[in-house]
């Protein structure tokens, strides 16, 4: 009975140091990228340091189980024995309250586990092609800040500055969200760099070269690609997978794609997950 009220007690404890532990370790290993923007690194990692101090107290202020017991054993009617008796002197069943307890016990245990294993057995993952299918690609891309990106993609206009060398895929994507035509895209040259998700109209022909935005955390990132026009991807190319694409921009000729300009690739190169998958 004192284990299960031990178990109930710290299971809270338990679980903020395993998340504490988990943020601090992925601040550390350089992996905290693949869940929340760069910008706010340093505020998670000192409330972090906070969080240690604070739980580590609590720690040391909640009082054991064994203390609980002694402090509970009292010597009135009633506090000697085990279980409560009926008008004939017979002991009535506890082992149905005996069960909940060691259930709730167990319970219990198996959350912190499962803490643990998620959180610091598991390696960190990034989003991919699955998170796209619930987020419309490039769904957002108007209400990206075109003066943010990484190529100041306002100035690439016709008309602009014609030095797209810089653009990444967020910044291709949102000139062609915001409806460039054809006359300013057609043959002209990009390098893009993302992961192979299929095109939801025309998968056998066309797959887009994607990156999440992040502008918080995972939690709001942002599906944005570039359309590649490539009959038969699938045999070279999985869904997930990284590549570079260098190309020209040009009219789409699937006739089920609804992306009205593509990259028709003139060289597709596998390449490993970079360090930071993500865009901002």
């Amino acid at each position: 009975m004192s284990f299960s009220r031990l178990v109930a007690r710290w299971q809270g404890l338990a679980l903020s140091l395993v998340g504490v532990v988990a943020t601090v370790w992925l601040g550390l290993s350089g992996q905290l990228g693949l869940y929340i923007h760069p910008r706010y690194f340093v505020f998670t990692l000192i409330m972090a340091a906070v969080a240690v101090v604070l739980i580590v107290g609590a720690f040391a202020a909640v009082p054991a189980a064994d203390d609980d017991d002694h402090a509970g054993h009292g010597h009135g009617p009633g506090a000697h024995g085990s279980g409560s008796h009926d008008a004939g002197g017979h002991r009535a069943p506890g082992g149905r309250s005996r069960l909940w307890m060691l259930t709730a016990t167990a319970a219990s245990i198996l959350v912190v586990v499962a803490a643990v294993v998620a959180l610091l057995v598991v390696p960190p993952a990034t989003l991919t092609s699955s998170t796209v299918e619930q987020r419309s690609i490039n769904s957002a891309s108007t209400t990206l800040d075109a003066n943010r990106t990484s190529g100041g993609v306002g100035s690439a206009a016709p008309g602009g500055s014609d030095d797209t060398s810089a653009y990444t895929v967020k910044d291709w994507s949102l000139l062609l969200r915001q409806g460039v035509g054809l006359d300013w895209f057609d043959g002209r040259s990009a390098s893009v760099t993302g992961f192979v998700t299929p095109d939801a109209d025309d998968p056998d022909n066309v797959f887009f070269v994607a990156r999440f935005v992040v502008t918080c955390c995972a939690v709001d990132a942002q599906p944005v690609g570039v359309a590649v026009y490539e009959p038969g991807w699938q045999s070279s190319y999985p869904t997930d997978s990284w590549v570079s694409v260098d190309g020209t921009f040009g009219a789409d000729p699937s006739v089920l794609s609804t992306a009205n300009i593509v990259l028709t690739p003139a060289s597709i190169t596998g390449i490993p997950q970079p360090s930071d998958p993500y865009v901002y």
